[in-house]
């Protein structure tokens, strides 16, 4: 990737667009973050997170909500960037049963607004979050990009699925070079603390009960945050075109569009009650379990195919659970010390 990229990054003080931010100002690029801080998950969390991004003097940031349209594009227009990874979102399933709304503003209209802003500037390439919850009832047992996903089962998945189809029309309208990324549930240090793991990891240290849900007989297809980063890293430049023709085997390049979707997993399916069982080791104590029923618009089995990812990047997310959990527990005593 060339030195010197002028980039925007939507939830820069989020999970992944922390640890995304931080890897590129890295390596040289200008990054111009924008997130609005909000309360869904401590606060104090993000601001750390932030507070590290700016001792870098080429990280500039302004704190607002993508819905608020005049203020994202004032921002925008002067930082003028060449590329927008637009990471922000209102996450979490659960949670969007409770306030579906927040999710419809968040995740549809201010992405709308990022997709808005980006056609108005020309961007070279805007890259999206969106989430392996889109493949939501498919009864296969390997998500690939181009399977169908027409049966989402919770309001956070329709949202991310919605935003997909709003970003293809753009696409197809004004030729918006997009790339789509679904995120294979990531994990790490600096995480979410609303993800199972980081509850479990805070329960069984203060010695409380964890809610295992389905009584762990669930699969999750655990990315370790790094392998995620280099990921979107390798991405930047691989811009898709409509006057290429597909060349990668089960390509997801639209025929209509410069407008491609990339799994972003780590190709193993780990089983939750496996997941717990290194955190146990690596606390060196035993779990109190709160065996709890499937909840509402859960997914049993996720489970990516992410052969589109190597042929593209020539890249595997390749970092296991067992190194990946022992990391992050590290990183939270070290934290909460």
């Amino acid at each position: 990737m060339n030195k010197n990229k002028k980039i925007l990054i939507t939830g820069s003080s989020g999970f992944i667009g922390f640890s995304l931010a931080l890897n590129l100002l890295k390596k040289g690029h200008k990054i111009f973050g924008y997130d609005s801080i909000d309360n869904y998950y401590d606060v104090n969390l993000k601001l750390s997170r932030n507070k590290i991004l700016k001792k870098f003097k080429n990280f500039s940031f302004i704190k607002g909500e993508l819905e608020d349209q005049k203020k994202l594009n004032k921002s925008v227009l002067k930082f003028k960037p060449q590329v927008i990874i637009h990471l922000a979102a209102q996450a979490g399933v659960r949670y969007s049963l409770d306030v579906p709304r927040k999710y419809l503003s968040s995740n549809i209209i201010g992405t709308f607004n990022i997709i808005e802003i980006a056609h108005k500037i020309k961007v070279k390439h805007l890259l999206m979050a969106s989430s392996s919850s889109v493949y939501g009832a498919n009864k296969k047992s390997i998500f690939k990009e181009t399977d169908k996903t027409n049966t989402q089962l919770n309001i956070y998945a329709a949202t991310k699925k919605s935003a997909e189809s709003i970003a293809h029309s753009y696409s197809s309208l004004w030729k918006i070079p997009i790339t789509m990324l679904r995120f294979f549930t990531v994990y790490g240090p600096w995480g979410r603390p609303d993800m199972a793991y980081f509850k479990f990891t805070k329960a069984i240290i203060k010695n409380k009960k964890i809610d295992v849900y389905n009584k762990g007989e669930m699969y999750r297809d655990f990315t370790y945050i790094d392998d995620v980063t280099k990921s979107i890293e390798l991405l930047i430049n691989k811009i898709p075109s409509q006057n290429k023709k597909r060349q990668y085997k089960n390509d997801s390049l639209s025929n209509v569009a410069p407008f491609r979707i990339i799994n972003i997993g780590n190709r193993k399916k780990v089983y939750l009650k496996n997941f717990i069982s290194a955190l146990e080791k690596k606390l060196n104590k035993k779990a109190n379990k709160n065996n709890m029923p499937m909840q509402k618009g859960d997914i049993k089995i996720t489970l990516s195919n992410t052969n589109l990812l190597y042929q593209i990047i020539k890249f595997k997310p390749k970092i296991n659970y067992i190194n990946g959990i022992s990391a992050f527990v590290d990183w939270y005593k070290n934290y909460h010390r």
